[in-house]
């Protein structure tokens, strides 16, 4: 039986609603909040694509990222007790002369303010997150170095094939790394440029460290990263729970109410 077009555009403005919130879902999850099969959720996203209104990604949609994406600003007050709990963990792991990779993202830039308190001697910071860069750059004795790209205004990140090239003559004592997501898949991140400069940052790296708050556990993003056992260590509000939840070998994980130093 025919459904009727009033019927079909209010699930696709449904639909499109959903992906401005969330900014990406994957195929199962349209069909269990919309209660379809995964052939006209298929439809659907096909219908809105051709009108510009998402991008069809492998296995689901997002909104178009540079548009709909929350800004880094807006991104930088949310949940700012615990990112920043988070970032000083992480930035008291850091040794003076140590080579440093600072990712994008505001729990990494909350890092850069964390440094900018501590000012360990002799380290070096190389970056994409321009936010981050223009905090430690004015510091004497901390060298920045920021790689070229192309500039994403709703990251504040340079990203594109030149970083991924820049990013590959390095090689870094430490890497601290944001996600948007993990589950028992592993890591996912909204931007295939950032997960395939992050590819070549963790090739480069004697330690990798991921920095995810709870609310990371349990949710996926429009890119796949990988198992999450390429990374050493995960700093974590989370509890040992969701870290089993999400198949994570316990000694992974970094818990920041120990200081960011024990499993």
């Amino acid at each position: 039986m025919r459904v009727a077009d009033h019927v079909v555009q209010a699930r696709r403005q449904r639909l499109a609603g959903l992906l401005a919130r969330h900014h990406y879902l994957s195929l199962g999850e349209l069909c269990d909040r919309l209660a379809v099969s995964e052939p006209t959720a298929r439809r659907d996203l096909a219908a809105l694509a051709a009108d510009r209104a998402i991008i069809r990604t492998r296995g689901g949609a997002l909104v178009e990222y540079n548009q709909k994406f929350p800004s880094f600003r807006e991104r930088l007050g949310r949940a700012s007790a615990v990112k920043r709990r988070l970032a000083e963990a992480a930035a008291r792991l850091l040794k003076p002369d140590q080579t440093v990779w600072l990712d994008g993202g505001t729990t990494v830039y909350y890092v850069a303010e964390a440094l900018a308190d501590r000012r360990p001697a002799g380290l070096v910071v190389v970056t994409h997150n321009m936010p981050a860069a223009e905090l430690l750059a004015d510091l004497g004795d901390v060298d920045v170095h920021l790689l070229g790209g192309q500039y994403f205004r709703r990251t504040s990140l340079l990203l594109g094939p030149r970083t991924v090239s820049a990013a590959r003559r390095w090689r870094f004592d430490v890497a601290l790394l944001g996600v948007e997501g993990i589950d028992r898949a592993g890591l996912w991140n909204s931007l295939r440029d950032v997960v395939s400069l992050q590819r070549a940052v963790l090739r480069a790296s004697a330690l990798s460290v991921v920095l995810a708050d709870a609310v990371k556990f349990g949710r996926r993003a429009a890119e796949f990263l990988g198992r999450a056992a390429m990374v050493d260590r995960i700093l974590t509000d989370a509890s040992a729970s969701d870290f089993e939840a999400a198949d994570l070998r316990p000694g992974q994980r970094l818990d920041i109410t120990k200081g960011g130093t024990k499993p």
